[in-house]
């Protein structure tokens, strides 16, 4: 595979293999040794991962990994506001694709708490994410062909508020008119604060919109991705 004429800014690092496959297995061994590491250190430790169809190879090569899963914490970057059966929920493609096997002991926090309107579920959010303990240790995020990131939508009315970097919550609704539910979304404190981030991507539609996202770094507005495009992430892709 012809390595992509993209130059990423300083500091951050880059994965690119010829198949996902590949990609999926580099990602899955690099996080499975920033757990061990932490976990050496520590009682527990702490895994934010995306959802999606492109993580599903990471999945699969990740559980497979040996970790003492029964100490790691895994919570999604963000959920779509839907039944935790819905084919839409990405709590469904966890449980199905990443907590199973020895990875089934692994602690669960799930986005999605009882109730019709996630608005007014934000208490209740808050309080299953107080559980969540802080700094993360790794986040996986992907990318949309907009921009987004998690559920940081450019036209989400509260994009403002879920990248307040000085805000103590931990969870944001988020209501984008492009958007067919509710999302919510870990904040841009909990997201920015992990100790490893990696940013997981798939053909070459996502290397262009990656390209311009670097165009213009400090306009995280119209494309949120940029407030994680700085040194210490890592970005694996694969066409």
């Amino acid at each position: 595979m012809r390595t992509p004429d993209l130059i990423l800014p300083d500091g951050i690092e880059r994965c690119f293999r010829e198949n996902a496959d590949a990609v999926a297995l580099e990602l899955a061994l690099d996080v499975a040794e920033c757990l061990r590491h932490r976990l050496a250190l520590s009682k527990g430790a702490a895994l934010v991962v995306s959802g999606g169809s492109t993580p599903l190879p990471f999945f699969h090569a990740l559980r497979d990994q040996a970790l003492d899963w029964s100490r790691v914490c895994i919570v999604l970057a963000d959920e779509r506001w839907v039944p935790e059966d819905d084919p839409a929920s990405n709590t469904l493609l966890v449980r199905e694709h990443l907590l199973q096997g020895a990875a089934a002991t692994a602690r669960f926090i799930p986005l999605k708490v009882p109730g019709e309107d996630a608005v007014k579920a934000g208490s209740a959010l808050e309080s299953a994410l107080a559980e969540l303990h802080l700094p993360v240790d790794v986040l996986v995020l992907g990318m949309g062909n907009d921009g987004h990131t998690a559920s940081l939508f450019p036209d989400a009315p509260e994009l403002k508020v879920a990248m307040n970097a000085q805000s103590e919550r931990r969870a944001a609704v988020m209501t984008p008119p492009s958007q067919a539910h509710q999302r919510v979304t870990l904040t841009l404190p909990v997201l920015s604060g992990a100790g490893f981030t990696a940013l997981h991507l798939k053909g070459e539609d996502k290397l262009e919109t990656l390209s311009r996202a670097i165009a213009e770094p400090d306009d995280w507005q119209s494309m949120p991705v940029r407030a994680f495009l700085k040194p210490g992430l890592k970005v694996y892709w694969s066409p």
